[in-house]
């Protein structure tokens, strides 16, 4: 589903890719512009399979959420570690930073965002249960991202769509809300990847 304003990309369509080095597998879920290098930014999933480097990207900030599996523990070239173990956990990091990753127990699923560091970036994982306001003002994107639970994304009274898990609306110049679609679990939160990317000039 897309309109000027609202963009849905179902995770049955991402598009897979294999790793260079054979660790794993990444599927795609949006790049701008859509074909060609440098891209401005990009949103995928990857199936990290086993421990290994991972591929620099110097021109970017990278921010990464587990999605699935016991954790990952990356450790970078400055001497400084992080550690992932839950899901919706975030880490962010300068791509230009060589980076090794130890699977903790066994493989695991991660979502990927590179923005180029021209742009300006702000990300954050809420777990909300009451609806969730999100917007885009101008010059302004904003993604969101469904991570464990399906929820309805409502558009300024205009448009409705339910998000499954793995689920990516990308929002352009308007505002709208997240609400969950659970009544019977009331108590459980649902986690929803959030970023606002700024595009200067």
């Amino acid at each position: 589903m897309q309109d000027s304003k609202l963009q849905v990309i179902r995770k049955a369509s991402f598009t897979a890719t294999p790793w260079k080095n054979g660790g794993g597998i990444t599927h795609e879920a949006i790049r701008v512009p859509a074909t060609g290098d440098p891209f401005r930014w990009r949103v995928s999933v990857a199936d990290i399979e086993a421990s290994g480097p991972f591929s620099e990207f110097a021109e970017y900030n990278r921010k990464m959420v587990l999605l699935r599996g016991a954790g990952i523990e990356l450790r970078f070239a400055d001497g400084t570690q992080k550690t992932l173990r839950k899901v919706g956990e975030l880490v962010e990091f300068d791509g230009a930073l060589a980076v090794h990753c130890d699977l903790l127990n066994g493989p695991c699923v991660d979502l990927n965002l590179m923005v180029s560091k021209s742009d300006g970036v702000a990300v954050r994982v809420e777990r909300f249960i009451e609806p969730l306001a999100v917007s885009a003002s101008r010059n302004e994107t904003t993604l969101v991202f469904a991570i464990d639970l399906r929820f309805r994304l409502e558009i300024a009274a205009e448009k409705t769509v339910t998000l499954e898990p793995w689920d990516l609306a990308v929002l352009s110049h308007c505002s709208g809300r997240l609400s969950r679609l659970d009544p019977a679990n009331s108590s459980a939160s649902t986690s929803v990847f959030l970023a606002t990317l700024e595009f200067v000039g």
